[in-house]
């Protein structure tokens, strides 16, 4: 029974978003389709992932150790405001799914929905992936989770067992996948607040039981996922709890590896953004028989889609394995320890590109509306932070010229992040085998894979897409 109590939180979210309802459309859809030309960045982005592994494998990697390992300590952030930042947060989050219940039905003017799958999901992601951990001061559990052990609740916790591993979280993230990319109605005010504050009570039951710190580190899937992105961000801390400024994806390199749960997740998050923009490609909606002209709505493709994300998950994670195998074998080392969970840590550079090249359009159009809702939550005519009558420029994302800049920061995107991909995994196959030599010849089949990708990012940003 205790060994399945983790997994068990993540039904009340899967139940709320059973009930039926009308589909609405996901306000982070893609406004626009990009139809540019991307054979010369198709050959252009493989080539330079090539590349720069051909010159990491001339590079000694203990030079690129040392220039990694450079880094600039700052200062001791104070952990004392971290307890009301997260109940200011919380206070925060309750407002939001009083709007929720009570606020406009449109999900471009309720503060909810373009709270959670704009500012938090993709803002958020992109904040934690770029700068440092925020979200441990904007944690919305931290606060309520101290303020109960003040008050001497819950202080005898339950073990969580280890064989769990973070398969709870994985559970969860699916969870969240599955109701973002499948449910015909995620951006519904009433439901998303009805699946979300279900969610936060069960974190919250759960944080109490198992404790905040264990659950946090294996359960809470917001906290696991914004935790393994905050390690390529550029603010960090050393053993002193001090604040450093370090190389992108730096520490990375000295990190532990994931437990298989752990890689699992990884590669979850990553196949399912992926899926999200395959799934809405005219190719995808071919291949299951719907006219991408006269889309029939979530409902009809629920099943479809279901079967879709989790087919991305499986392949992703199967030529994932696949290729750390083969570069096992190549390097002459059939069975080294956890390389998966080791070399699984470059694929955090991709999936924070991922996010980047997916989301932009929908960040930067679905950011000036959430502003305005924020101002007036309940559609009274607030105005509480002097935004309310600002105007939507969605030109910012239309018209050839911003569509070409647009689509160019998105291929950067992609291309950075494989290289930096390349990059972090050279210098963890040289931390696992201890030669060079062998170190580049494991990371041939990794690279391949990372090719691939590269050019399947790209087709996904400019092949005709629906929504």
């Amino acid at each position: 029974m205790r060994t399945r109590t983790g997994i068990a939180f993540a039904l009340p979210a899967l139940l709320a978003a059973a009930m039926p309802s009308q589909a609405l459309a996901h306000a982070s859809d893609r406004g626009h389709v990009l139809l540019l030309p991307t054979g010369y960045y198709s050959a252009g982005g493989a080539l330079a992932v090539a590349v720069s592994f051909l010159v990491l494998a001339l590079v000694p990697p203990r030079f690129l150790g040392r220039l990694w390992a450079q880094r600039l300590t700052l200062f001791p952030p104070g952990e004392g405001a971290r307890t009301a930042t997260s109940l200011l947060s919380f206070a925060g989050f309750a407002m939001l799914l009083a709007a929720g219940f009570q606020g406009s039905r449109d999900p471009l003017s309720n503060p909810l929905p373009l709270t959670i799958w704009t500012l938090l999901w993709v803002g958020m992601t992109l904040v934690q992936g770029l700068l440092g951990d925020v979200w441990a001061w904007l944690n919305p559990w931290h606060g309520p989770c101290r303020a109960m052990e003040r008050l001497g609740v819950a202080r005898k916790k339950i073990i969580l067992p280890q064989r769990l591993g973070m398969w709870p979280a994985v559970v969860l993230l699916f969870a969240f996948a599955w109701f973002e990319l499948v449910y015909p109605a995620p951006d519904d005010p009433e439901k998303l607040a009805r699946a979300a504050g279900l969610y936060w009570l069960a974190s919250f039951i759960a944080m109490l039981l198992f404790g905040h710190a264990e659950w946090s580190r294996r359960g809470e899937f917001l906290t696991v996922f914004f935790r393994l992105l905050s390690r390529f961000a550029v603010l960090g801390r050393d053993d002193a709890g001090r604040l450093t400024l370090n190389w992108p994806g730096a520490r990375l390199l000295a990190i532990a590896p994931l437990p298989r749960s752990g890689v699992a997740f990884v590669l979850l998050a990553l196949s399912s953004v992926s899926f999200d923009g395959l799934s809405k490609t005219f190719f995808w909606l071919g291949l299951i028989g719907v006219n991408p002209l006269d889309f029939p709505g979530r409902t009809a493709v629920m099943a479809s889609s279901t079967a879709g994300l989790l087919l991305s998950f499986a392949i992703l994670g199967a030529v994932f394995l696949l290729a750390v195998r083969l570069g096992d074998r190549i390097a002459g080392s059939p069975h080294p320890k956890n390389s998966a969970g080791l070399l699984v840590w470059s694929i955090v550079p991709i999936a924070l590109a991922y996010h980047l090249a997916h989301y932009l359009a929908s960040l930067l159009v679905d950011g000036q509306y959430a502003l305005v809702a924020l101002s007036d939550p309940f559609a009274r005519g607030w105005n509480l932070f002097g935004t309310a009558g600002m105007q939507v420029e969605a030109a910012v994302t239309a018209g050839a010229g911003s569509a070409w800049v647009l689509w160019n920061i998105q291929a950067g995107g992609i291309v950075a992040g494989h290289v930096l991909a390349v990059l972090v995994a050279h210098g963890l196959a040289f931390r696992l085998y201890g030669d060079a030599g062998r170190a580049t010849r494991s990371q041939l089949p990794l690279t391949l894979l990372m090719i691939g990708y590269t050019v399947f990012g790209l087709w996904l940003l400019s092949t005709p897409s629906a929504g």
